[in-house]
């Protein structure tokens, strides 16, 4: 299958905090988009690995996209070293997507970096002949993804343009609401964490809200580009 948009992050429930509506407004247009998780996240203080496999199955559903991978590396230790790129690699040579979404470059949590720097190396190398990468025995082709963006997470930063997602902001809200384990819930008897506050998931739609008043419609996400962004008129910019 051909993807037009692959989002990879480092954690299973990263892509639902970060640009989740945007994700569900493609599939809304038709687009064929697909996820990549880096980790399952074992390492969260809060729910284990098999669940935390369902939740990002069950959110998946909910966002309509037409698949989500794992490709299992060690949740605190995201090593950007030459077998990690080659299997990112692997995944876009596979998918073949014509945009590709991952973190921003400075983030709170180390693994988004990380991922930051593996998909950003993985997009360059890509795209070069001479590294080999095979499916099924098979020798895949050099592919490199036409653009890709940073979407936020816990850092701010002032966006390059800003996604009006506020037809499809419920499905975020409950395709946040499968990882259940992870967010505030007051029968868990599990450890609180930053995320399982009552106040963390209003955090995240209060952004969106800004962001989403900052181009005079009701929820907004941030998208940040490395380079030029190009239109062919003046009136491409008017919503």
């Amino acid at each position: 299958m051909k993807l037009d948009v692959l989002a990879i992050a480092a954690h299973p429930d990263d892509i639902e905090l970060s640009c989740a509506a945007t994700v569900a407004k493609l599939v809304r247009k038709n687009f064929k988009v697909g996820i990549l998780d880096l980790t399952e996240g074992e390492l969260g203080t809060r729910g284990s690995r098999s669940l935390r496999r369902k939740e990002a199955s069950d959110a998946a559903k909910i966002l309509g996209v037409h698949v989500r991978e794992n490709l299992y590396l060690h949740d605190g230790n995201i090593e950007v070293n030459q077998t990690n790129v080659k299997k990112v690699i692997h995944i876009i040579r596979h998918y073949q997507p014509a945009l590709l979404l991952f973190p921003h470059w400075l983030e709170r949590h180390p693994d988004h970096e990380h991922a930051h720097t593996l998909c950003r190396e993985a997009w360059f190398y890509s795209g070069l002949e001479k590294i080999e990468t095979k499916y099924k025995g098979k020798r895949q082709e050099p592919f490199r993804p036409k653009k890709y963006f940073h979407f936020m997470q816990k850092y701010e930063f002032t966006p390059s343009f800003i996604v009006d997602v506020s037809d499809v902001y419920e499905v975020k809200k409950a395709s946040l609401m499968a990882f259940e384990s992870q967010f505030y819930n007051p029968k868990s008897k599990e450890r609180e964490t930053i995320l399982s506050s009552k106040l963390f998931l209003e955090s995240i739609y209060a952004r969106d809200r800004h962001f989403g008043s900052l181009i005079n419609v009701e929820y907004g996400e941030g998208f940040y580009s490395i380079e030029p962004l190009g239109v062919g008129s003046f009136f491409s910019l008017l919503m």
